[in-house]
């Protein structure tokens, strides 16, 4: 069978038959792979736990008739190692493999972006940031608002996002793109200080020594304007976030 390698991160994994799982990847240069692992729910398999929900790993495939087959899994970066013992950092690594899953929906389309995104985020997660640790909701919104920007989804954050004026405004509203004006502003929109608004522009550009001073309030404030913004523009809400500690 003709063969081919590719970096990935394991985003799922489901069992199939006795022993073998369907593993979910984002990879590289092929995007989202559902290839079959053989064996590997068996204690004798070669695989081991390389193939669990986010390890980066380097992947040899065998492309077969509906899946491909793993036939090789060497381990890159143990990501799943250090998250095991941290609960924050587990439920938060959750909603981005949640979230990769979602942005990428179509199968064998490279996503390169997308795929460094995620391996940066779980990075940052794991060994923090290049201005030191930050509280894991922190980097999971990071996360959060720069991909869906890489979607094509970026949120407006100074100028109306109806109407184009110049702002900064008050309001924010999922549904309409952004920050809105008092004209634009729909029914239910939320409110945000200029703050979080500052503190927003710092995640979406990946500027960590702005974010150092941020307040719980402004935090809080921030998550909870960008859970509303992806569950809109994903069509749902993501389930792991009801596990996310705050």
């Amino acid at each position: 069978m003709p063969t081919y390698r590719d970096e990935g991160v394991v985003l799922r994994t489901h069992k199939l038959g006795e022993a073998d799982r369907i593993i979910t990847l984002l990879s590289q240069r092929h995007g989202k792979v559902r290839a079959v692992a053989r064996g590997v729910r068996r204690t004798s398999s070669k695989f081991g736990a390389r193939l669990e929900p986010f390890s980066h790993v380097d992947l040899q495939f065998a492309t077969g008739r509906t899946l491909d087959v793993i036939t090789e899994a060497v381990t890159i970066r143990p990501y799943s190692e250090p998250l095991t013992g941290d609960y924050p950092g587990f439920t938060a690594g959750q909603v981005m493999l949640e979230t990769a899953d979602r942005l990428v929906s179509e199968e064998g389309q490279p996503s390169v972006r997308q795929f460094k995104l995620l391996v940066g985020g779980l990075h940052a997660l794991t060994h923090g940031t290049s201005d030191g640790r930050r509280p894991s909701t922190m980097i999971m919104d990071s996360y959060l608002i720069r991909a869906v920007a890489a979607a094509g989804f970026a949120p407006a954050l100074t100028d109306c996002a109806v109407c184009g004026a110049a702002g900064p405004h008050e309001s924010f509203s999922p549904s309409s793109g952004g920050s809105v004006c008092r004209t634009c502003r729909p029914p239910g929109s939320g409110l945000f200080t200029g703050a979080t608004l500052d503190y927003l522009q710092a995640l979406i550009t990946g500027d960590w020594p702005a974010t150092r001073d941020a307040s719980e309030p402004t935090q809080r404030q921030a998550s909870g304007l960008l859970a509303a913004f992806v569950a809109w523009h994903l069509d749902r809400g993501l389930r792991s976030l009801d596990y996310v500690v705050r």
